[in-house]
């Protein structure tokens, strides 16, 4: 965030991104109401982000293409690319955010948790899911292991420090929409400004 004579600029982006394996076009508000309108040709995959923006509280859209007919791996990474790139572009100096955030969020049998640190330093913890839940076909076209890719997609290119623990669960659907849920409500916390935070939230004056 940025501001000048102490009125602070809108928090958002629109960033697009052109390879021979995807065409991606998203626009995010970051001090939205959840609004989303995404279509990157994965449908589970539109249901996990657009859990993501009802529960971060962030306006989303996204229209993504890509050669699905190979595989769903470079056009979900690459959303979550430009994903990462547009949260840290939106966030600008992050002067008078919260920076932490934490969320527990449960989907019937599964529990997720999520730790998010606006940091500036790019590093993801992701444990707990069972073993072969990376092999997993969810949805018909989405496998298991997209879930860790989307993870370390967004947090290495939105400059954020996130810790994702599955505590319990069974069902891949289940599983997959809890940690998502959970990451997204942590985030909320994070990126929240917060009238108490003179400047940027670092002892070191910059994040």
């Amino acid at each position: 965030m940025s501001s000048t004579d102490g009125i602070s600029a809108p928090r958002v982006a629109h960033l697009q991104r052109e390879t021979s394996e995807s065409s991606i076009d998203l626009s995010l508000n970051l001090d939205g109401t959840g609004v989303s309108d995404i279509h990157t040709s994965v449908p589970f995959y539109d249901h996990l982000l657009t859990a993501f923006a009802k529960h971060s509280l962030t306006d989303l859209t996204v229209r993504a293409s890509g050669d699905i007919e190979i595989d769903v791996h470079h056009t979900v990474e690459d959303v979550g690319i430009v994903l990462g790139q547009a949260i840290r572009q939106a966030l600008g100096d992050k002067s008078g955010i919260s920076r932490y955030g934490d969320a527990l969020v449960p989907l019937d049998e599964a529990l997720a948790q999520a730790v998010v640190d606006i940091s500036g330093r790019p590093y993801l913890v992701h444990t707990g899911e069972p073993a072969g839940f990376e092999f997993h076909l969810i949805g018909g076209h989405f496998t298991g292991s997209m879930v860790r890719h989307v993870f370390e997609a967004i947090t290495f290119h939105a400059g954020l420090t996130v810790h994702v623990t599955l505590l319990g669960g069974r069902d891949p659907h289940h599983i997959a929409e809890a940690e998502f849920k959970a990451f997204a409500r942590a985030f909320r916390l994070a990126k929240a400004l917060d009238p108490l935070v003179q400047g940027i939230p670092s002892t070191k004056g910059a994040l």
